[in-house]
């Protein structure tokens, strides 16, 4: 069941975005409360007409298929040329399409903390605790998710960095991971496909520099190499038993 809603966002471009909120299958008849997972690109996730790409993760039909016990709330990114690279990107970075492109995740990520988080713990059956509040995302969603469990690891316990842009300032990603204090038992799933491996090399470096230090902070990591996938939601969306494993094995 996806309920979808309209929000604010001060500081953003456009400031009204759609936010889709999956709900379990008996969510209506079970009284139960359920964890949240907190996606970025949220058009991308259950319904190819709304999808950039012409497909979606499908991500209810799985959800379903699975029986999975969990609430996940998308929030729309920016359709807008550039935008969306800025409102996820922690740090500002040059593009060789766009040019620079100014770091507004700071502006997104004390919106989601302050003001939707409270209201989706308000509106719905949730269990609203650290250790059932998640965050998750793909490519510059995937950075985004890093940088939200960085910024504030007491309200996140999980994050899933799928094919996270840790390119964007690879230098400052590392620092942002060495000054965080992640608690005991944080998770994270991360992973790439193989053919967008062979494709960015830089990828390959910063990616051996983060595994090493979120495992010496401590954090409960799953990594891989996605064999022969690529950059797609497609990819993305196979995915989704395996990092749900992650997310809701206590």
């Amino acid at each position: 069941m996806i309920q979808i809603r309209k929000v604010s966002i001060r500081g953003l471009k456009p400031s009204r975005r759609r936010i889709f909120l999956y709900l379990p299958e008996d969510y209506d008849t079970s009284g139960e409360s359920y964890p949240v997972l907190y996606m970025f690109d949220g058009e991308n996730l259950f319904f190819d007409e709304d999808t950039t790409y012409g497909r979606s993760w499908r991500m209810a039909e799985e959800l379903d298929r699975l029986h999975a016990p969990i609430i996940v709330c998308g929030i729309e990114s920016s359709h807008a040329p550039g935008e969306r690279l800025s409102e996820l990107s922690p740090f500002p970075h040059n593009t060789e399409e766009l040019g620079p492109v100014k770091g507004r995740a700071d502006i997104l990520v004390q919106w989601l903390v302050h003001q939707l988080k409270p209201s989706i713990d308000e509106d719905f059956r949730t269990l609203p605790d650290w250790e059932h509040t998640f965050i998750g995302g793909s490519s510059m969603g995937g950075l985004a998710s890093l940088y939200m469990l960085s910024s504030f690891p007491e309200v996140f316990s999980r994050a899933v960095c799928l094919s996270p842009s840790l390119w964007v300032q690879p230098g400052l990603v590392c620092r942002m991971l060495c000054e965080s204090d992640y608690p005991e038992g944080t998770v994270i799933y991360m992973n790439y496909g193989s053919e967008e491996v062979r494709k960015h090399a830089d990828t390959f470096e910063v990616m051996q520099d983060a595994i090493r230090i979120l495992l010496e902070k401590g954090v409960f990591l799953t990594f891989g190499i996605i064999p022969g996938a690529s950059h797609c939601e497609e990819c993305w969306g196979h995915q989704i038993p395996l990092f749900m494993q992650s997310l809701l094995n206590p």
